[in-house]
């Protein structure tokens, strides 16, 4: 049996522990994995509003078990439209049913971060092998050839056989680990909040995901919870230099940063109350991000902007993929599909961690560095001004659908999640 312990108890610190106790049980092993998850704050709970879940995430999320729940919470968006901001033209949008459904096996829906959370809480207090503890503060860790320990701020220690650290963009395992520093700021502020849907006009209520793009800024908004709400996510590239989160903002600051936004987007944006606003961060690529029995996962491991909408996906990608190598102990070789070997694997799995957490790291860093780029490049789509924006949208009108489909296969069709693929 093989003791996990995870460090950060947000999505991808749940999904993870869901993926490495279920790895157990897929490779025949009757005691199974154990993981214990440490969560700093009191405790189990996720803030902030909305999450776009693309057919890739939905994969990772049926491999957890929880995919049709998912489905059933979530608003299933009917298309990405993209506005021009300044014009209120609409330029182009890319169709979510039909085709883009039949081609990527599922749809591209939107959740609460709330309800995602609990799904993936409510499942991991329902595994006997997941243990759960709130108010405990990692530090960082220690290792040696048998097992890796977790330190607390208390003082305390909790020990296994392997550490993730799946504890956000600040993360404590990360700083031991990687040791790069604070997060880089990208000089832009969004802000945040949510709406009742009642408050928004009938012919505003479309089932899409909008953005409204403007020079240096843009405006995105999705219903959330079932469509009871409208979430509001405007942002500006105003040089911000120093990193904050959640602070409160006044509504007509808001308006002020998008007036030269069209009308009915600012209609939207004047819907808007009880503000809050983020710098945006991110960290560039790293060529390691495990050491021995220690490895890093999600925000954690590689962090990106939310423009192309990846985060969370990407976390429970991880997740799968963690969960796919110990559940048959491949580093290249070992399992070659007999049974004689594969009856031997989960014994073996505590001695086998380290190069595990390596061909983990091969599998993921390759693709997680790709989205981390495009969703920093993405801001050259949504900011231009004059010429460049007029040449942007007449590159975008000129799209089939099947084309747009082309440009985020590689993002939204992924089954595999890896490199060279984690097998199931």
């Amino acid at each position: 049996m093989a003791k996990t312990v995870i460090v950060g108890g947000g999505i991808g610190g749940l999904a993870a522990a869901l993926a490495v106790t279920r790895a157990g049980r897929r490779a025949g092993n009757s005691a199974g994995h154990r993981a214990v998850v440490l969560e700093r704050a009191d405790e189990f709970a996720e803030i902030g509003a909305g999450i776009q879940l693309a057919p890739n995430g939905l994969h990772a999320l049926d491999r957890l078990g929880l995919g049709d729940a998912v489905r059933a919470r979530a608003v299933h968006i009917d298309e990405l439209r993209f506005m021009d901001g300044v014009t209120g033209a609409h330029v182009a949008s890319m169709p979510l049913t039909g085709a883009y459904r039949s081609r990527f096996s599922n749809p591209y829906v939107v959740v609460h971060r709330g309800e995602l959370h609990r799904l993936l809480l409510d499942a991991c207090r329902r595994s006997p092998a997941v243990e759960l503890r709130a108010g405990s503060r990692a530090t960082g860790y220690r290792q040696d050839g048998s097992g890796a320990t977790v330190l607390l701020a208390d003082g305390g220690q909790v020990a296994g056989d392997a550490v993730i650290g799946a504890d956000g963009i600040r993360s404590a395992i990360r700083r031991q680990l990687v040791g790069d520093g604070a997060p880089r700021v990208a000089g832009i502020t969004v802000y945040r909040t949510v709406i009742p849907m009642e408050r928004v006009p009938e012919e505003l209520r479309w089932n899409a995901v909008t953005w409204w793009a403007g020079p240096g800024r843009h405006f995105v908004h999705y219903a959330i919870a079932g469509g009871r709400y409208l979430n509001l996510a405007p942002s500006v590239e105003n040089g911000v230099t120093e990193a904050f989160a959640g602070v409160a903002v006044d509504r007509d600051r808001v308006r002020r940063a998008f007036a030269d936004l069209d009308g009915t987007a600012r209609r939207l944006l004047a819907l808007g109350e009880d503000w809050r606003s983020w710098s945006l961060v991110d960290r560039d690529p790293v060529d390691r991000w495990t050491d021995g029995r220690v490895t890093l996962l999600g925000d954690a491991a590689h962090p990106m902007l939310h423009y192309a909408a990846q985060g969370a996906c990407q976390a429970l990608e991880d997740a799968v993929v963690l969960g796919d190598l110990l559940a048959d102990g491949r580093d290249g070789g070992l399992d070659d599909g007999t049974d004689a070997i594969r009856d031997r694997i989960p014994d073996q799995i505590p001695d086998r961690i380290p190069d595990l957490f390596e061909k983990y790291h091969a599998e993921r860093h390759d693709r997680t560095a790709r989205i981390t780029h495009a969703a920093r490049a993405s801001t050259r789509l949504w900011h231009p001004a004059g010429a460049e924006a007029k040449a942007r949208n007449e590159m975008l009108s000129a799209l089939s659908g099947t084309a747009l489909h082309d440009h985020v296969a590689w993002m939204h069709g992924a089954r595999e999640f890896g490199t060279t693929g984690a097998r199931r």
